[in-house]
């Protein structure tokens, strides 16, 4: 089943299946492998926002990527695994990493991975992609939590550290820092970061007075759609990032903080820190000439009073639609959790 040829004496021409075979399973040697090919995956298909979700259980690694990129259709969400399937019959390239457009990347991730699988996809709308992977066999670096960081030799800067996963999504990151924004952390972190993302893109007035087309929708945004922690639970679990309910209500609460992108992290983490001495000296300076200036980080702290009269403000406005709708004109709460502002107005019909 193997051979198309024997040729005696042990010398065989193997059958076209088997060379890909072998050579997909050469191709791929460690987890740190499959995240570049997922992440160059996710740029050709066009993603601005990239979410790589790491974590670890015994001996399996899991891998979840998220996208906000072109998508893949329904009937081709199996057949991308199968060898010489591509999307980039004509803009095929060589990168840092390697030819890119062969056909053979998510080929030779499903030959060397427990799973590999499309959670969920929408033309135009993103795509979902997890990984396991058994590391008694597929390998990676011992030390997967140091965070690379930037050393000086003769005036120019070099990324250092273990090339464990975090360094390769974050040396591809640093590379495409120009158009795709790369979040990674674990399953908890992505949720929080999507959740969070999704509610800055979309308005405040949409998601509470307006019916959206979730259909049209990045599935990247999705998250904030949920009205509660079971749907958020649900929601994640549909795009493969399995949190508990307790994670999702502390999520929507703010307990947990998103991710900065990893270019951002790179900037305020990974260049020399200035000894005392030093003041304002260049290796402290030069991750602003190269990178993102920080983005605000501290939280608003907005005050019982004006919280007060902001819900008196929403209790106005709520009372023109109250009357047009025989609703009772049911006092709003109004609370702040976290780095947002949280709505709740009970609908009870007014029966006088």
């Amino acid at each position: 089943m193997r051979v198309e040829e024997d040729f005696g004496g042990g010398f065989v021409r193997l059958k076209s299946s088997e060379a890909e075979k072998r050579q997909a399973a050469q191709d791929i040697r460690s987890s740190e492998d499959i995240v570049v090919e997922l992440l160059r995956n996710s740029r050709d298909a066009g993603a601005k926002n990239i979410y790589l979700s790491m974590h670890k259980e015994g001996t399996e690694r899991i891998l979840v990527i998220l996208d906000d990129g072109s998508g893949i259709p329904a009937d081709m969400t199996k057949r991308i695994f199968q060898p010489r399937v591509t999307s980039k019959l004509d803009s095929a390239h060589l990168d840092k990493w390697g030819m890119h457009g062969r056909g053979m990347a998510l080929y030779s991730i499903k030959v060397n991975a427990q799973e590999a699988a499309v959670c969920r996809s929408e033309p135009g709308r993103g795509a979902a992609i997890k990984v396991v992977t058994d590391t008694t066999s597929v390998s990676e670096k011992a030390d997967q939590s140091s965070f690379p960081y930037f050393e000086e030799t003769e005036g120019t800067y070099s990324m250092r550290g273990p090339k464990n996963i975090i360094r390769n999504a974050s040396e591809f990151a640093f590379d495409c820092r120009k158009g795709v924004n790369v979040y990674c952390g674990s399953p908890t972190e992505i949720a929080s970061t999507l959740y969070a993302n999704g509610l800055a893109r979309i308005p405040a007035s949409h998601r509470l007075f307006s019916d959206i087309d979730a259909a049209n929708m990045s599935l990247t945004d999705l998250a904030a759609l949920a009205e509660d922690a079971s749907s958020l639970s649900a929601c994640l679990a549909d795009l493969g990032l399995v949190i508990s309910e307790r994670s999702a209500r502390r999520i929507m609460d703010g307990e947990i903080a998103p991710l900065p992108t990893l270019v951002e992290r790179l900037a305020h983490e990974s260049f020399p820190k200035p000894s005392a001495s030093e003041g304002h000296a260049e290796s402290a300076t030069v991750a602003s000439t190269i990178l993102p200036a920080a983005p605000p980080s501290s939280k608003v702290a907005i005050s019982q009073d004006d919280l007060g009269e902001f819900s008196a403000a929403v209790a106005a406005a709520f009372s023109h639609l109250a009357k047009k709708y025989y609703l009772a004109d049911t006092e709003p709460t109004v609370t702040q959790r976290g780095h947002a502002i949280q709505i709740k107005i009970e609908l009870v019909r007014d029966d006088q």
